[in-house]
Parts: C-alpha cells; structure tokens; sequence
C-alpha cells in the first residue's frame, strides 16, 4: 500500500479527492487530510507518508513555501492546482506530477501509477521544484532533467536553443553544448519571455548574447560566440520589436 496525505485549503477538494482514490485507486491508504500547510507539515513529521497530495495556493503559506520549509523530501508529490499556465508548464517541463483541478479519474489513475513506478530522490526534487517556484522572468537557473542526470545550466549563459526533432541542442557561454529529450517549444514556454526570442521556428536565442543583426528578406544574427543564425520573414517583426527594448 502507498500511504498518502491530502493537504487542501477547501474540504469539498480535500473530500472529493479521498473518495476518488478509495474508488479508483485502492492501492492507496489515505492516512490524513489536512486543511492547510501548516497542518500537513505536522501530520508529516507524524506519519511519514509515501505520497503527498499537494494544493499550489493556499492561504498563509503555499504548497511550495511549504516544501521549502520542511526542507528534507523523503516522499514523492502530485500537485494538485488551479495555478496559472506558466506554472503548469513549469511543472511539466520539470517532470513533476500534478493534477488539474477538477480532478480528471483518468488522469488521477495515471499520476498515482507514475509515482509507483518511480522513487524521485531528495535532491533531484528540490533541483526541479526551482524551476516551478520562481516566477517566470525571475527565473535564472533551469533544471534540466535528462535521463541520467539533472543539469542545472544558469539561464544567462545559454546563448541559443536549436530544434532536432523533439530533441533541442543547448549551447552556452564557453562553448559548450548539450542534447536533451525537451522540444524547443517546452523551452520556449519556460525561459523569460523577456529574454528570449524564437527567430525561426527551428531557433530561440537569448536576446542579451545578440551582438548584431544583419537586415535582408528575414536577415540574420551574429550571436556572442561568433555564430550566424537566420531569422525567419515571418519572426522578423517580433525580433526587430523585441530587440528595440533591450
């Protein structure tokens, strides 16, 4: 059995959610429900559950705050939330789970299946969790999940991002680079909208490493470690626009 704790501000969800489990997911023992943060951190600390039912926005403290105060994560989390778009796709980009609220039974199902299917260590949580706290154009380091690892690349260096397939090339200040299973538009979702730029629909570039721009039909860039990038007829008046507010 996986024993689980539900932390919800509103009874009608905290009640919703414990009976949609007892029906459709058995193998889980719910073994609290908890109508704050505050609350749930306690019943924590006293029950060691296996899986923690979080809430994003509560009063007081938040499901965030929360688990950066009880510091150590020995559990695993599915969110459940209501939260604005740009925190969902932070979410999933971080490979966290989470759950919409209203809850979908389906999708219920399939969260509580991934997390018995894998055990998130401690320290590849807490790495993930930066990209969802930060608010978007605040944020300035980015977990990376890979297969193996979790890279944590300082957004200010990242000079380009290039599509392959539904795989996208990294390249970073120093010359560096890596290839990680992320579409161009996952990163185009999360990096600061005020930084970065999409010039073509192959390409994001980091609009602080542009060192020029070259007009033409659509033109094109030269970025700081002296690479060429072309800018579609279709991307060009958005750069030019964005650029002008640097």
């Amino acid at each position: 059995m996986t024993r689980a704790i539900i932390i919800d501000d509103e009874e009608r969800a905290r009640e919703g959610l414990s009976i949609m489990l007892q029906k459709y997911c058995p193998e889980v023992d719910i073994i609290s429900l908890c109508a704050n943060a505050k609350i749930g951190i306690e019943e924590i600390y006293a029950q060691g559950p296996d899986l923690v039912f979080l809430d994003v926005q509560m009063p007081e403290m938040s499901g965030f705050q929360m688990l950066e105060k009880l510091g150590k994560i020995d559990f695993d989390v599915i969110f459940v939330t209501a939260f604005d778009k740009y925190a969902i796709k932070a979410i999933k980009f971080s490979a966290l789970d989470y759950l919409l609220k209203p809850v979908d039974i389906d999708d219920l199902i399939k969260a509580v299946q991934k997390v018995q299917q894998k055990q998130q260590k401690q320290s590849d949580f807490q790495s993930l969790l930066q990209n969802v706290h930060q608010v978007r154009n605040d944020l300035t380091r980015l977990a990376i999940p890979s297969e193996n690892e979790i890279i944590m690349q300082e957004v200010k260096d990242i000079l380009y991002c290039e599509a392959d397939s539904s795989y996208t090339t990294i390249y970073v200040s120093g010359g560096s680079k890596m290839t990680v299973s992320k579409t161009l538009k996952e990163f185009e979702n999360i990096l600061p909208e005020t930084k970065f730029c999409r010039i073509h629909h192959g390409t994001l570039v980091n609009i602080e490493h542009v060192t020029k721009y070259i007009k033409g039909e659509g033109g094109y860039v030269i970025v700081s470690n002296g690479q060429h990038l072309n800018v579609s007829r279709r991307k060009k008046e958005s750069f030019i626009q964005m650029l002008s507010k640097v």
